[in-house]
C-alpha cells in the first residue's frame, strides 16, 4: 500500500487517463477522488457516474448530452457529464459493463477529446481528465468479445490495481480501528478498541466485500456492543463462524491418500482463482503461466464452471 500511495502521488500530477482495477469494495472511487484532490484540477468538479446504473439510451444522453427534441421527452438542451466536469475529473465507474454499442463513441471521444451530443451535428470539445474503474477482468472480456480491444488500450494508459483486503495483512486492524473511532463518535459511545479474539477473527476472515464489508461490520459492532471493546458476539455471524479452507495436497503420512502432481496443481489453481476473485490476468501472473496456458489448464481440469 505504501508503494501504491507513492504511485498515486506521481499519477496525480499528470493528465493521463487512469484505469483503476480491483475487486468490489477495495476503494476505487476513493482513489479516484484522491487523485483529483491531489491534482491541479482540484478546484474544478469531480463528476462520477456508474456505467451500470443507467440503461444504454439514458447513459449516452447522460455522458454526452442532447439537443432539444433529440428524442421523446428531450424538450431542452442538456449538457452531458463530459461538459459538466469542466476542467475537473470525470470518473467512469464499472467501465467493464459499458454497453458494447456505445464503446466506439466513447473511444472516439477519448481519442479526439471531442464528441457529438445526441441530435447535434456539431462537435463539442471537453477538457476533463478521465479516470475509469472496473472490478471485471477486461482482458477476458476482450477475448469474449464484450469489450473493444482498442478502447481497452486507450483507457489503460496508467493502470493501478488495488489489492483485496485479505492481501493487506494487519492493515485490516488499522482500518477496523479507524472505522470504530468514526462510528463511536457518531453514535456518542465510549467504544475504544477491539478485543484480541475479535482481532483474530478479523485477520482470519477472507473479506469478499473488502473494505466496504469491513466498514459495515464495524458499524454493526459499535452499534451492538455493550462494552468499551468490541467482542466476538458483536461481529456478523458469517465472520464469527468463518473457518478458512487451506489448500491440502494429501493425507499426511498415509500413502493411500496422497495425490498426483496434477491434482496438486488443479487444487492450487482453483485456490489462486478464488483468492484473486477469478481475475484470470492476475491469476496467470501469480501462477507463472501466460493466459492461454491458464485457459488450457482450466479446460483440462474441468475448472471453467467452478471459477
Amino acid at each position: 500500500m505504501q508503494e501504491l500511495y507513492d504511485q498515486l502521488g506521481r499519477i496525480a500530477a499528470t493528465d493521463s487517463t487512469v484505469l483503476l482495477t480491483g475487486e468490489s469494495g477495495t476503494g476505487k472511487e476513493l482513489v479516484a477522488r484522491a487523485l483529483h484532490k491531489r491534482s491541479a484540477r482540484s478546484k474544478d468538479p469531480f463528476v462520477a457516474v456508474n456505467c451500470t446504473a443507467l440503461p444504454e439510451t439514458l447513459l449516452e444522453s447522460e455522458l454526452f448530452g442532447h439537443r432539444g427534441g433529440a428524442f421523446t421527452g428531450a424538450q431542452a438542451h442538456r449538457k452531458g457529464l463530459f461538459l459538466q466536469a469542466g476542467k475537473g475529473t470525470l470518473f467512469l465507474d464499472e467501465i467493464g459493463d459499458f454497453p458494447l454499442e456505445l464503446q466506439p463513441k466513447l473511444l472516439r471521444a477519448l481519442e479526439q477529446r471531442t464528441f457529438r451530443p445526441l441530435g447535434s451535428d456539431e462537435e463539442v470539445r471537453f477538457e476533463a481528465r478521465i479516470i475509469v474503474a472496473t472490478n471485471r477482468d477486461l482482458e477476458s472480456a476482450m477475448e469474449e468479445g464484450r469489450f473493444r480491444r482498442d478502447l481497452y488500450f486507450r483507457i489503460n494508459v496508467i493502470q493501478v490495481t488495488l489489492p483485496p483486503l485479505r492481501a493487506r495483512g494487519t492493515d485490516i486492524l488499522l482500518l477496523a480501528q479507524h472505522f470504530l473511532e468514526d462510528f463511536a463518535m457518531a453514535d456518542d459511545k465510549s467504544v475504544k478498541g477491539i478485543a484480541k479474539p475479535v482481532a483474530e477473527k478479523l485477520l482470519d476472515y477472507d473479506w469478499p466485500g473488502n473494505v466496504r464489508e469491513l466498514k459495515n461490520a464495524m458499524e454493526r459492532a459499535v452499534a451492538l456492543t455493550r462494552f468499551d471493546q468490541i467482542a466476538v458476539e458483536d461481529l456478523p455471524e458469517k465472520i464469527r463462524a468463518y473457518q478458512g479452507a487451506p489448500v491440502t495436497v494429501g493425507g499426511g503420512n498415509d500413502p493411500g491418500e496422497l495425490v498426483s502432481m496434477e491434482e496438486v496443481e488443479r487444487r492450487y489453481i482453483l485456490h489462486v482463482l478464488k483468492v484473486v476473485g477469478d481475475n484470470k490476468s492476475l491469476a496467470s501472473k501469480i501462477l507463472g503461466f501466460d493466459r492461454k496456458t491458464l485457459y488450457r489448464k482450466l479446460q483440462r481440469y474441468g475448472l471453467e464452471g467452478e471459477c
